[in-house]
């Protein structure tokens, strides 16, 4: 499983609201259980998002996470992130 740093799971810097900000603290969230269960699948998709829009941190993490998830959760991810993305 990937280990986090509890700095990380803070939100940043003092001014710091870009969008890839937001999504990777949204993978935190899950991927931590912060005011959540624990949840891969949506950590991972969160993650991947906010990789997409530019935070290297987060494509770190979600291959992290990647690594210890089956490949039906996997793929479940990747289709809820295609979703989010279509949508937004």
């Amino acid at each position: 499983m990937a280990r986090y740093d509890v700095q990380e799971a803070g939100f940043g810097t003092a001014g710091s609201s870009t969008q890839a900000d937001v999504l990777f603290q949204l993978g935190m969230m899950y991927a931590t259980g912060r005011d959540c269960d624990v949840d891969l699948v949506a950590a991972h998709k969160w993650f991947n998002i906010a990789a997409i829009k530019g935070s290297e941190r987060a494509a770190e993490l979600r291959s992290e996470l990647a690594a210890g998830m089956s490949k039906p959760e996997l793929a479940k991810a990747l289709r809820d992130a295609r979703e989010w993305m279509t949508m937004h």
